[in-house]
Parts: structure tokens; sequence; C-alpha cells
């Protein structure tokens, strides 16, 4: 199967998008669909089905939990990776019980960062 492509990222901070986007251009993306909350992320995922979502837990107008929940309602198969600046027990347990693939806090250095997607992808996509 080949590697995905296509990416959502969502979060209502521009800078984080942007750094993120670098991040997941490293690691072989090519397409990218931003969106700032988390009704913005649901709608866009609905529309273009990414191959890959990476949500901010905490954002106005739709947080990202409850978005999450709603892909997964809507897609089972999505391949969804939190991340926030606070990793918090509660919000990582609900993140993956509602179907998040993976955690990740913000602050994480780039190339751990990295090396986790890659991982998830190989998990995911198999290599």
């Amino acid at each position: 199967m080949s590697r995905p492509d296509t990416a959502l990222i969502v979060d209502d901070e521009k800078h984080l998008r942007m750094y993120l986007k670098l991040l997941l251009k490293q690691i072989g993306f090519t397409k990218f669909f931003e969106a700032a909350n988390g009704q913005e992320g649901v709608d866009l995922y609905k529309e273009k089905k990414p191959d890959l979502v990476l949500m901010d837990v905490n954002m106005p107008v739709k947080e990202g939990i409850e978005a999450l929940k709603e892909i997964m309602e809507f897609d089972a198969d999505a391949v969804v990776v939190m991340a926030s600046s606070v990793a918090s027990r509660q919000a990582v347990e609900t993140s993956v019980e509602y179907g998040a693939s993976y955690y990740i806090r913000k602050d994480t250095p780039k190339a751990e960062i990295a090396e986790l997607l890659n991982g998830l992808i190989d998990d995911v996509w198999g290599e």
C-alpha cells in the first residue's frame, strides 16, 4: 500500500498549523487542508477525506475531542492524531476511547514527532 499524502491540520493557532505542515512535508505529505476550529475540521474531513488528521485538543467553536468523536462516527477508519500543549491523563484517555490513533504534546522535539508519525504510518499503511 502506498504512503499517505493528504493531511488535515486542525488548530486555532496559525503558526502551529504552519509548523505542523512543514513537519508533515518532511515526512512525505504533499496535500494539506487547514481548519481553525473543531467544527471546520469536521466539515473539511467529511468533504476531503484526508489520510491523516492532526487535531488540537483545545479550540474555540468545537473542542478537538468533540470533533474527534464526530469524525470517528462519520468514518471509523479515520486516522486522527490529537495534539495538545498539555497532555492530561483524562484528555489522553478520552482521545483514545473516542478512537484517536495517537496523542502528542506540541512541545515534543520535531524529530521525535516525525519519528512517532512515521511509526504510525508504518503501522496503519504498512510499508
